[in-house]
């Protein structure tokens, strides 16, 4: 199990260390930000757009935050004296901290209820409420979470799982999302190998449109199974869009892929998030992961751009029964050379064409040679 030392930044964020097993006990000195920060802002706004339904997050803060900073002044790196960054300790394994410039949050609590029967709902708006998480993979600056040894891939695991759970008790909060935005090309804003974990105080669209669909399946089969399972055991039975199957997880393309490549990692047991996969299932998912990234990134000469979402059920009693965790991995790279952009069909209304053939990438991901797990990226803290 990882080692966990929660502490609090200059500015009050929560930041929590999470140490690889069998690392040495952290120093006292390791925990305190001596940086002289301003206080934290107020949440932003989320709106409520009557012509869709959905709530808008607004928050205009954000347009200072870091853009891609050169190495030496990376807020995620561990502090030095010529960079006392977000992380006070001189070196670290995993690391979990509030986001200093948060679409949502940092005060949680109920955005305003849904308008009523007759009424548009238009000028309805409420405080941005929710939490914003970054999570940081390693301390070194360049890399990629492919090239973490399975030990460490594991602790990101764990803290995920960990934060899952965290957030999901905490007051408003209706869907958790950990997520990974990797490259240039999908608009990260930091080179450092991170993620960031979103609790929304809403279901965002996309996971609503989902769990509806999955909630009348589950009615109509009088809940003898989820959606995703069962779409599972149609993907192994045919076995053409297969890409691996384990003891505990397996991948495939999905049948109706929106995206040049898109990869979907689905557990055999039905688990509503992260936190409810058992420590084997856990130890499993560390490799096969770590396999479907070093897959991607060995299909073309340079490093796959990629979106890595963890759907996980909404925290809303109707839709999380018929939830089940699974992992989204999209790219839009359709050519060594070549983007998918999302245009008018797809930006405009929602309706995507594909550019490949779910089987014809499915074999491609199968025959390609992932390269053997390395502890590139492990910690060397002693």
């Amino acid at each position: 199990m990882s080692r966990i030392t929660s502490t609090r930044l200059a500015d009050s964020r929560e930041l929590i260390y999470f140490d690889d097993p069998g690392t040495p006990e952290r120093t006292p000195g390791s925990v305190v930000d001596h940086r002289k920060l301003p206080a934290r802002g107020e949440p932003g706004e989320v709106r409520y757009d009557a012509l869709s339904g959905d709530w808008v997050a607004v928050a205009a803060h954000r347009q200072a935050r870091t853009h891609l900073p050169p190495a030496d002044q990376c807020p995620i790196c561990p502090t030095t004296p010529a960079n006392p960054s977000e992380i006070p300790a001189p070196d670290y394994d995993v690391v979990v901290f509030e986001n200093r410039f948060p679409s949502l949050g940092p005060a949680v609590g109920d955005i305003p209820a849904l308008p009523a029967p007759g009424f548009s709902g238009h000028g309805v708006k409420g405080a941005a409420y929710g939490r914003c998480e970054v999570v940081a993979f390693t301390p070194q600056h360049t890399g990629s979470f492919a090239e973490l040894g399975e030990t460490r891939a594991r602790t990101v695991i764990e803290a995920w799982a960990q934060r899952t759970e965290a957030l999901s008790a905490l007051p408003g909060i209706k869907q958790v999302f950990p997520f990974e935005n990797r490259g240039a090309d999908i608009g990260v804003t930091l080179h450092h190998p991170h993620g960031q974990i979103y609790a929304y105080p809403y279901v965002p669209p996309r996971a609503a449109q989902l769990g509806a669909v999955a909630r009348k399946y589950y009615d109509d089969v009088d809940a003898k199974e989820t959606l995703g399972a069962s779409l599972l055991k149609a993907e192994r039975d045919d076995g053409s869009r297969m890409v691996l199957e384990a003891k505990h997880f397996s991948a495939y393309v999905p049948f109706a892929a929106r995206w040049p490549l898109e990869i979907h990692l689905v557990p055999h047991r039905s688990v509503p998030d992260l936190a409810a996969l058992t420590g084997e299932e856990r130890d499993e998912l560390s490799h096969v992961y770590l396999d479907l990234l070093k897959r991607l990134d060995s299909l073309y000469p340079t490093p796959m751009p990629y979106i890595s979402a963890w759907h996980q059920a909404p925290l809303d009693p109707v839709l999380r029964p018929a939830g089940q965790l699974h992992l989204q991995l999209t790219s839009p790279r359709r050519a060594a050379d070549k983007l998918k952009y999302l245009a008018g069909s797809e930006a405009a209304m929602g309706a995507f064409i594909n550019d490949t053939t779910p089987e014809a990438v499915a074999e491609r991901l199968r025959n390609v040679a992932a390269p053997a797990s390395a502890e590139t990226l492990e910690g060397t803290r002693a």
